[in-house]
């Protein structure tokens, strides 16, 4: 690993979270050990990594929850790697873990000026049943804001997601698209409020609003064996939700909608 590419753990260090400022050296190479020059302290080449502590290579922890993330079976690794199914259980947790730190870091940390998100959900195949994942992407760029997993698909769910994505969101215009169910427009809605300060009155604060947030319902259904797919409004005006369309989604979008 390159010592350029690496920054100082050290909460305290000045240089902290800094690359390639000359201040990392290769404290052990048998050990995978760095030491940063400004505060001293030594640390790990695998810290702040899903790796952290493990003794096994970088390589076979990859391999191992690359074939989990694709359904294959638990008993299956265990006996092709020769590994107890605790560990292979521990590394699953701690990815996800990893990954989720990363993700609230990067991304839900953010304040972002989202214009258009798509809703939906999906049912989950698992080894122990079914569930439910409720996710949403950011459409101009494609950038996943977030999920819930529920074995439920239920306001619960929805409204944890609609959380999510309020929580990243400036009070800027936005469309939200989602499909048929009812529970997308009374989780938005609750979502998209802030609390009004009223001076000097006791008791909880009024919640209004947020100004120019459209909804957009995606209803597919058949008839005589055709595929029918109804775009309504159920919030906000036609002229706006067409705009931010034309934004986020160009002339490659979908076609002009009108209010019902």
């Amino acid at each position: 690993m390159d010592p350029h590419d690496i920054f100082c753990p050290n909460p305290d260090c000045p240089a902290r979270g800094q690359r390639g400022k000359d201040n990392i050296r290769l404290h052990s190479r048998t050990e995978g050990r760095y030491r940063c020059r400004v505060c001293g302290r030594t640390f790990a080449a695998r810290r702040g990594t899903a790796f952290y502590r493990l003794r096994t290579t970088d390589e076979t922890v990859t391999q191992v929850i690359t074939l989990l993330a694709y359904g294959c079976p638990v008993a299956a690794i265990v006996q092709a790697f020769g590994l107890d199914e605790r560990t292979v259980s521990a590394w699953w947790q701690r990815a996800g873990q990893h990954c989720r730190g990363v993700h609230e870091h990067l991304v839900a940390a953010q304040r972002l000026d989202l214009q258009q998100v798509q809703a939906d959900e999906i049912r989950v195949k698992t080894q122990t049943g079914m569930v439910w994942m409720a996710l949403a992407i950011m459409v101009s760029t494609r950038l996943w804001l977030g999920g819930v997993v529920s074995a439920q698909r239920d306001l619960d769910l929805i409204q944890a997601l609609a959380n999510q994505v309020r929580q990243m969101a400036r009070c800027r215009p936005l469309l939200l698209a989602v499909d048929g169910l009812a529970s997308y427009v009374t989780a938005f809605q609750r979502a998209f409020r802030s609390p009004l300060p009223r001076p000097g009155v006791g008791g909880q604060a009024h919640l209004i609003a947020w100004p120019d947030i459209a909804i957009v319902q995606v209803v597919k259904h058949k008839v005589a064996g055709q595929l029918h797919i109804d775009r309504r409004i159920v919030q906000g005006e036609a002229g706006l939700v067409n705009r931010l369309i034309q934004a986020t989604q160009g002339h490659g979008g979908t076609p002009h909608l009108s209010g019902k």
